[in-house]
């Protein structure tokens, strides 16, 4: 069962549901997840959107997306399917935060460059394919 907040400003609540539950119903269906997804500016951070955990570290099932509120709809579509892509991570156990350590299936990665991240490539290297998964997904609705 998937539990779904939305908030902020400038967004889609349509194009943001339909995303989080076309994902949620291809990789997470078998899990009880809580996700609250806020829509805010970004440009002083300079990034577009991020994910954490809100509950429990050990199972987590509670996450927090923030994503930029100006993005165009395919940019929207495919940071909010790169942020899922991180929850899924955490699900699955391969990406974990314990404390300040940040591990990726058992691996202490905290000191590695964004680009070196495993986790961060993984979520590149599938985006764009799940994207054109997405939208296929839209045709046949």
């Amino acid at each position: 069962m998937l539990t779904l907040y939305t908030s902020g400003y400038k967004y889609s609540r349509r194009r943001c549901e339909s995303v989080v539950t076309y994902f949620y119903n291809k990789y997470l269906n078998k899990y009880k997840i809580e996700l609250e997804v806020l829509h805010r500016g970004f440009l002083r951070e300079g990034v577009y959107g991020w994910e954490s955990v809100t509950g429990p570290v050990l199972k987590p099932r509670s996450f927090l997306i923030e994503i930029h509120n100006r993005l165009n709809k395919d940019d929207y579509t495919k940071v909010l399917l790169h942020e899922m892509i991180h929850v899924h991570q955490h699900v699955r156990g391969d990406l974990r935060d314990i404390g300040c350590l940040r591990l990726w299936k058992g691996i202490n990665c905290t000191e590695l460059d964004y680009e070196d991240m495993p986790w961060e490539q993984e979520a590149h290297q599938r985006e764009q394919e799940l994207y054109e998964d997405y939208l296929n997904y839209l045709t046949t609705l």
